[in-house]
């Protein structure tokens, strides 16, 4: 039986490729998980209590552009975080998780040519797996625009040729990143909004980690194209209550964007997509009205970014992250380290190459391993000591 070639190409997702690398070496300690992102911060007290008052509502089939009041809530809470006004019966959408969107967009609004050419879908290197899957789904080519040290560990879409932006559909960013931590100012956005502007694609904001950061809230690309009148067919932007709410086990998120757009992720969606359960998407309601949580939450990673400012201060190369939860360490190999880690002390952390692609100047990710700040403020202190000790000491 022959199989498609279009994914040929494709990199093992991540944690396969972990547990290969981990699983034939006993742990040399207690073992500590500190690869995966998955929060640990207790979740809304309310999440029980809605989905047994709508408990009976498993038994019904849930609309597929999810309830109005759920697509309201999502509308205000754009309106509250940045200032931007959206209509929630054309403009915004649920998702069965973010990360259905993210793939999603790419066969709903990636067109087969640009300019009579194949087109293109630019993507930071290291990034979110799913979006170079997204992009050959659909026959494009993957571009990975390096996001290291020397660019802020943001991606200059700026310095891509122009006979890549020629055919350029869109280009995937996420802020504030992972795994870097890094967050696009206004400016990052404006000047990524005005070249898509210039070579007419699309932009596909990742801003799943936007209420984790350290002082000041990171800004939107919405709110920045609103600014300067871009096309608002122009940007679209994803959120998830995985992060945002400790709720990943609940598969909720948003894509918000153009009208047009939107219609177009919704029609493919009618097909291919899941939506939320209908109890579920009542506990999306009430999650995206409250901050309280939110705050708590915050409060706890923000504790853990000086926690790992001071058991890693004087590490050559050491950058705390603006946001998100992730810590992006520099070692010689993370490969390498990732197996001494584990087979010395148990922490089980991932390699920063498994999160990129090789390109012209090799894998960005190679010197590098991600950790994951999701523990409990003591077992993280007591981790990340044990790393510093390990590796740098």
């Amino acid at each position: 039986m022959a199989f498609p070639e279009r994914f040929s190409g494709l990199s093992e997702y991540a944690f396969p490729r972990l547990r290969r690398l981990l699983d034939a070496h006993p742990p040399g300690g207690a073992v500590v998980h500190m690869s995966i992102g998955e929060p640990r911060h207790e979740m809304p007290g309310f999440v029980a209590e809605v989905i047994a008052e709508n408990v009976g509502d498993f038994g019904r089939y849930p609309p597929n552009d999810g309830t109005p009041e759920l697509r309201e809530a999502i509308s205000a809470w754009l309106t509250r975080r940045y200032g931007v006004k959206t209509d929630p019966g054309t403009q915004v959408m649920p998702l069965n998780g973010t990360r259905e969107g993210l793939f999603n967009v790419a066969p709903a609004l990636v067109p087969e040519e640009v300019r009579g050419q194949r087109p293109v879908v630019l993507i930071p290197n290291p990034f979110y797996q799913v979006y170079a899957v997204a992009a050959q789904a659909v026959g494009a080519e993957p571009v990975f625009v390096p996001a290291e040290a020397a660019t802020g560990f943001l991606p200059d879409f700026g310095a891509v040729p122009k006979e890549i932006l020629n055919r350029t559909a869109a280009a995937y960013l996420c802020s504030p990143s992972n795994p870097q931590g890094a967050v696009a100012g206004r400016e990052d956005w404006a000047r990524l909004i005005a070249l898509a502007e210039k070579y007419d694609f699309r932009i596909f904001a990742d801003e799943c980690y936007s209420e984790i950061y350290r002082d000041t809230p990171p800004p939107g690309a919405l709110e920045v194209a609103a600014e300067g009148g871009a096309d608002p067919e122009r940007v679209l932007v994803f959120h998830s209550l995985s992060k945002r709410s400790n709720l990943p086990g609940l598969r909720s998120g948003f894509v918000a964007g153009g009208p047009e757009s939107l219609a177009r992720v919704k029609q493919l969606r009618a097909y291919a997509g899941a939506p939320l359960p209908l109890p579920l998407q009542r506990v999306a309601e009430r999650a995206w009205a409250d901050e309280a949580h939110v705050a708590v939450s915050r409060a706890l990673y923000q504790d853990k970014y000086s926690i790992a400012d001071e058991v890693f201060a004087g590490v050559d190369g050491y950058t705390g992250p603006q946001a998100g939860f992730f810590l992006w360490l520099p070692v010689a190999d993370g490969e390498e380290t990732a197996v001494r880690l584990w087979t010395q002390t148990g922490v089980r952390v991932l390699p920063g190459a498994y999160l990129a692609r090789d390109a012209a100047g090799g894998n960005p990710g190679t010197g590098y391993i991600r950790v994951a700040l999701v523990a409990p403020k003591d077992e993280t202190h007591a981790a990340l000591t044990t790393i510093r000790r390990a590796l740098y000491d």
